[in-house]
């Protein structure tokens, strides 16, 4: 099996100083917060504990102006998640620049990927 098989995979990640992350599991997390309303199912998703879960959205919800998530309690009719519009414009700009930098750097990632070696099978 060759390294080149299949193509690279890009795994974006924006630091911004030492207040915030935003990689692809907190866009993964705001993703499945907005397809399953829900921070634990998004969470268990990902195989993810609720604790974590709940601390990244947390994280998130103070490093930006507004919140990313809107929660609420759970109770007789259970709570639920789900992502304001500031979750849902950054979440875009996550995904959108992760298009960005495969479509403009394609020729570079090809340059990299032409000078990798042979590996052997499992490798």
């Amino acid at each position: 099996m060759s390294v080149q098989s299949e193509p690279p995979r890009i795994k974006l990640r924006l630091e911004f100083g030492d207040e915030l992350v935003l990689g692809p599991g907190k866009a993964e997390l705001l993703e499945g917060i907005a397809q399953l309303g829900s921070i634990s199912a998004a969470g268990r998703r990902m195989k993810m504990s609720y604790k974590r879960a709940w601390s990244l959205v947390e994280e998130m919800n103070a490093a930006f102006r507004e919140p990313l998530v809107d929660s609420s309690r759970g109770g007789p009719g259970g709570g639920g998640a789900a992502l304001t519009t500031a979750g849902q414009t950054v979440l875009a700009h996550f995904r959108a620049l992760e298009v960005l930098v495969r479509q403009q750097g394609q020729v570079q990632i090809d340059g990299i990927g032409g000078m990798l070696a042979d590996m052997p099978d499992g490798k």
